[in-house]
């Protein structure tokens, strides 16, 4: 809404829990647009051509730091066996998967996006009207 458009990207290693907690690292993107401000975009490449990506709320993210959240096919908390590290969990129809990540790499991205955009201040990017037009012409 005459707000210049802001993206934000870090790359974060993520270990994947394989058989036998077996941790398995994995680069994954995260990245926070201004166009959908209340989003955070996830994107796990497992392989040279694959790319997998998940969106779920930035203030998911934030809150997972701190305790488990989440019901759903995400879910995010500390690990109980690393206070340095966070555990998400992602389902889908597909299976599931559980990662590790580091919890101060998490939050310094989270520091991030806050410079740009302060919780509770994301509807100031959001065009209702725009939005609504949008839905109302999809059916």
């Amino acid at each position: 809404m005459g707000m210049d458009r802001k993206v934000i990207s870090s790359k974060v290693e993520f270990g994947f829990l394989a058989a036998h907690d077996f941790l398995v690292p994995l680069e994954v993107e995260l990245r926070y647009d201004t166009t959908d401000p209340f989003a955070v975009v996830a994107s796990f490449r497992p392989g040279r051509e694959d790319c997998v990506e998940w969106a779920f709320s930035r203030d998911l993210l934030a809150d997972g730091l701190i305790g488990a959240v989440g019901d759903g096919d995400i879910r995010i908390r500390p690990s109980m066996r690393d206070v340095e590290m966070v555990v998400v969990e992602l389902r889908s129809p597909a299976g599931e998967a559980v990662f590790e990540a580091p919890a101060e790499k998490l939050a310094d991205f989270l520091d991030t996006t806050y410079d740009v955009l302060m919780p509770g201040e994301e509807h100031l990017w959001v065009d209702i009207d725009a939005e609504l037009s949008r839905l109302t012409s999809l059916s």
